[in-house]
């Protein structure tokens, strides 16, 4: 009888699939050695806000945090691409990595942008990082689908004019119309 090869573990099928992924493997690092040969932008903030930031948090961030946002700001600063992964279970605190990398954005004088799946995670990332915001003095803005008319105009208004630091939203982040001032992250 022929061999089951539709089983996961059949040596025919783990080759395959190891051929997929080492091409695939091959062909994110050629990407990424061709990204790395144009010049970033070189992003350096004087800390102040992320200072804010800290004292405003209800927790202290941990060793794991402190060390992703520390190599996050060393890219940010070297004038190369910046290509990272943040990975880490829900509840581990990426947004507080991230909310960190966009306020070394703005002390850099540029503006950040925070883009989420869906419509409901932009709302709950408004309120979190809305409170901390506020604390701080950082100008947020939110764009998603649902905002029309004249709520979207002068969101886009803002964006453009350099009112707005960080806007957090949907892909209606990268629409046609929607123009940053500034945006360095």
């Amino acid at each position: 009888s022929a061999p089951d090869v539709v089983d996961a573990m059949h040596p025919l099928r783990q080759r395959l699939a190891y051929d997929e992924l080492l091409a695939n493997q091959l062909a994110l690092a050629m990407v990424r050695r061709h990204m790395k040969r144009t010049s970033g932008r070189v992003l350096r903030g004087n800390g102040e806000l992320r200072a804010k930031i800290l004292v405003a948090l209800p927790y202290r961030m941990t060793g794991a945090q402190e060390m992703s946002v520390k190599e996050i700001a060393m890219d940010m600063a070297s004038g190369q691409r910046m290509i990272r992964l943040l990975q880490g279970d829900v509840g581990a605190g990426k947004t507080v990595v991230a909310l960190m990398a966009l306020a070394i954005a703005v002390e850099a004088g540029t503006q950040g942008a925070l883009m989420v799946p869906t419509e409901i995670l932009a709302r709950q990332h408004m309120a979190s990082i809305g409170k901390i915001a506020a604390a701080v003095g950082l100008r947020l803005g939110l764009l998603t689908g649902r905002e029309k008319g004249k709520a979207r105009e002068e969101v886009l208004a803002a964006l453009a004019s350099g009112k707005i630091d960080i806007l957090i939203g949907t892909h209606a982040l990268f629409q046609e119309g929607v123009n940053f001032k500034d945006l360095g992250l």
